[in-house]
């Protein structure tokens, strides 16, 4: 059973959810993982049940995304899913979906572009960006599912305008089941090339009109 907060474990809480939203911001941390930790650590906090959950952090992050520039934040945000956009042009064989905070538009400065990728050779992703010329870092990502199935999925990381762009590649059969969202535990939403195409005219209209 989860334990209880008083008055002043909630507190901690939010405070805990601030700073770590602070740290994302500000220093180009995107795991909330390692944000929270760091936040915990710099507050001296070190009751578990006083460190927030990944979804009260998104929640800290939003809240001072509308404190500090709007304005700055959409530019970015746009940015973003325009680099998104070139990424999945160029991996369009591969149908790949935007996944994570820039589709959902929590994204700060610094957050990863995240897509899922599906082929059932991962070696052909491989060869796609090498014959690109594209320099690249191989690693693992843990994913879980609605029916609590973990797996590792191999995850290439690579470069674009500043921007890192972490693809995690699933079977072909994976498009018809999503991982749970490490944020709030749903089923990730996914757009396709033509949604990010979508997204990025809507906000060009809203941009005119302003």
């Amino acid at each position: 059973m989860a334990k209880k907060l008083n008055g002043r474990g909630e507190q901690l809480r939010s405070l805990v959810a601030e700073e770590a939203a602070r740290i994302m911001a500000e220093e180009w941390l995107s795991d909330f993982g390692q944000a929270k930790r760091k936040a915990a650590h710099r507050l001296g906090v070190t009751d578990r049940a006083a460190l927030p959950s990944n979804r009260e952090i998104e929640l800290a992050v939003i809240d001072r995304q509308r404190l500090f520039g709007q304005d700055s934040r959409d530019d970015q945000l746009r940015r973003q899913r325009e680099l998104a956009k070139q990424a999945m042009t160029l991996l369009a064989e591969f149908e790949p979906r935007l996944v994570g905070a820039v589709l959902k538009g929590t994204a700060t400065e610094y957050s990863d572009i995240n897509l899922h990728l599906f082929a059932d050779a991962t070696e052909d992703v491989a060869l796609k960006l090498m014959a690109q010329g594209i320099p690249y870092e191989s690693e693992e990502n843990r994913v879980r599912y609605s029916d609590d199935r973990i797996e590792y999925r191999p995850v290439f990381r690579f470069e674009a305008a500043g921007a890192q762009i972490v693809a995690t590649v699933f079977p072909l059969v994976g498009m018809r089941q999503p991982p749970l969202s490490p944020v709030d535990g749903r089923p990730m939403r996914r757009a396709r090339l033509a949604d990010v195409e979508g997204l990025l005219s809507a906000e060009c209209a809203v941009g005119e009109s302003a």
